[in-house]
């Protein structure tokens, strides 16, 4: 299947518009199952050829797939297609390369969005358009500026470390909104205010310790397993999204404050 991708890869970026393709997920970082799915980023400027990108996809499934254009998937996920080649799920993913390139001038400078997509329930970190081309495997680059991007975000911006690290207050405020709930049994915002506080602190935990964070999946284990994070950290957020009553919320309260003040730290 490796070489699959890979002629994929190049056909892909012989598409108008496109201008490179990289392996990423799990399999890009070498920590993925046996059955996980292919996910190619599929780099463009200025509008890529979706006709095209269906005309390929139909070639390789030897079927009509639909092509979502960009914008066809949400602000930021952008848009793609989900293909089956040769049995196996090959996902392509649409990414705008002046806008990725406009956010991670954004991160140095220590700036960052967090805005609404459909498949991310904690909203799409800016950031993770960094994050994706630094964990990424480049596959097909011809004017090799996504290899060159790549090599920038190796380092983690001290700026974007600093601002996500800081984010860690808005837990603190979800919290005690979930505690003005939580007597009265109302569990969807309560559960709500919990997830947000929880995903705030793991964005700020990778932050700290300099690691990309990409979006919610594996994230609570991620952040579990660094230095930083209290022990028995998924056990406690676990317990506390599945009862949502007062002892949930002074759990989170009492997980948050150790969590900012180890945050506090050098």
């Amino acid at each position: 299947m490796d070489e699959v991708v890979a002629a994929m890869a190049v056909r892909l970026a012989e598409v108008r518009g496109v201008r490179a393709v990289v392996l990423g997920g799990s399999r890009a970082r070498g920590a993925h199952r046996p059955d996980a799915d292919w996910d190619l980023g599929v780099y463009y400027r200025g509008g890529v050829d979706v006709a095209g990108l269906a005309r390929l996809a139909g070639e390789l499934t030897g079927g009509p797939v639909e092509v979502a254009g960009p914008g066809g998937w949400g602000p930021w996920v952008n848009g793609g297609a989900w293909l089956t080649v040769e049995g196996r799920r090959v996902d392509w993913i649409l990414r705008d390369l002046d806008r990725v390139e406009r956010v991670w001038a954004d991160c140095r400078a220590g700036r960052y969005e967090v805005g609404v997509q459909a498949g991310h329930p904690l909203g799409f970190w800016s950031p993770a358009y960094a994050g994706e081309v630094a964990l990424c495997r480049v596959l097909a680059d011809p004017a090799g500026e996504v290899t060159a991007l790549r090599a920038e975000t190796a380092v983690y911006p001290e700026p974007l470390r600093a601002a996500l690290v800081g984010a860690a207050w808005e837990a603190d405020f979800s919290v005690a909104a979930a505690a003005k709930s939580a007597p009265g049994g109302d569990v969807l915002h309560v559960g709500l205010c919990l997830s947000r506080a929880f995903g705030v602190l793991v964005q700020s935990l990778h932050a700290h310790h300099r690691l990309w964070c990409l979006n919610e999946k594996g994230a609570l284990a991620a952040a579990a397993a660094l230095p930083a994070a209290p022990p028995d950290l998924v056990g406690r957020v676990a317990t506390a999204l599945r009862d949502l009553g007062p002892e949930a919320v002074a759990s989170a309260a009492d997980l948050t404050a150790k969590i900012r003040g180890a945050l506090a730290a050098p």
